[in-house]
């Protein structure tokens, strides 16, 4: 358990890896989709892509903003899936399930880090 915290940066760098590679390519037209696509919601994903790998730098270093920047993460990513949820009928299912996807792995991670102490740096 003493090497919990390491697990949530791995996760939160694999997120935001995966976020920056899949939205770079359909941004620069690499890859076509089956559906519609939100050009601003590709942007806001490949923005917390790296966003997230920060986190995963801070969450392994147990760096004094972890809790800040996973809880602004988390918020960001819930807020956006009841906005896509409730008040957008253009977005796809597949964005849909992809913010679920990413509003459960921030949960885990902060429930992963909750309890552990930070380090000002």
């Amino acid at each position: 358990m003493k090497h919990l915290h390491k697990i949530a940066s791995l996760l939160a760098f694999s997120i935001g890896i995966m976020s920056v590679i899949a939205g770079s390519k359909v941004l620069f037209r690499i890859a076509t989709k089956n559906y519609t696509v939100l050009n601003w919601l590709v942007i806001y994903n490949v923005i917390f892509g790296f966003i997230s790998i920060v986190a995963a730098y801070l969450i392994w270093t147990k760096h004094i903003f972890t809790k800040k920047v996973i809880a602004f993460v988390l918020t960001s990513h819930v807020l956006l899936l009841i906005y896509l949820n409730f008040l957008n009928e253009t977005v796809a299912s597949e964005s849909i399930y992809a913010m679920v996807f990413r509003v459960s792995a921030w949960s885990i991670i902060a429930l992963i880090t909750l309890n552990f102490n930070t380090y000002k740096k």
